[in-house]
Formats: structure tokens, sequence, C-alpha cells
């Protein structure tokens, strides 16, 4: 899977930037993120497992992915993934219990579409 780490990439939605763990523990739990290829050559669409914890994001799933970033407590979010030499970043938003944004990976010349469920 030629850049799959990519879709995961914006699936994330992290925000790099201090942010207090009482207000970013409203978006606290797991989430399910759905992120479609829009353009590129990247498979077209991934759906992986992440967890916030205290406003930071990280991969809830049984592969190996380095995920970091925050989320902001006004739902604001970016994130950067890798696996290996490849790599995406992604920012959006998340609201209550869903979110949605873009993500992109520069060296596959891949991009497109995220959204998020709240899970748990």
């Amino acid at each position: 899977m030629k850049y799959a780490i990519a879709a995961l990439g914006l699936s994330t939605f992290v925000m790099s930037g201090a942010v207090l763990p009482a207000q970013a523990a409203t978006y606290d739990g797991e989430w399910s993120v759905l992120i479609v290829t829009e353009q590129g050559s990247c498979d077209r669409a991934y759906r992986y497992p992440v967890k916030i914890s205290n406003g930071v994001v990280s991969y809830n799933g049984q592969n190996k992915f380095n995920v970091s970033g925050r989320v902001q407590s006004n739902g604001s979010a970016q994130v950067t993934v890798s696996k290996g030499n490849q790599a995406a970043s992604g920012s959006g938003r998340l609201s209550g219990k869903n979110g949605r944004g873009t993500w992109r990976a520069p060296d596959g010349g891949c991009s497109g579409k995220w959204t998020a469920e709240k899970r748990g």
C-alpha cells in the first residue's frame, strides 16, 4: 500500500501548540477516521482507529505508525503521520462527536479528505 500512511495522516486530528488537559478532554476517547483519496495513486480509502488522551493523538491499531500532534480546545486539528520513509499531514476540525478535514502526502502526490466519528 504505497503511501497508505498518507490517509492516516489526515485522519488523526492533531494540532501543534499547548492545550490545557481540561479543555482538550472534550475530544478524548476513541475515534474512527475514514480517509478518502481524491488525487494521486494512493489506495482509494482507508479507515483507522485513533485515540485522543489529554489532547494528544495516537494511533490505536495494530500496525505501527508514528502519529504526533494535539487537539486544540476549539477543535482545530493538524497532524503528522509517518511510517518508514512515507509521511502525510492533515488538518481540519473536530466538533462534538464528528470531524472533517483534508490531507496530503507530497512524496506520493496524493491528497484528499477525511471524516471522523467518536466511538468512545
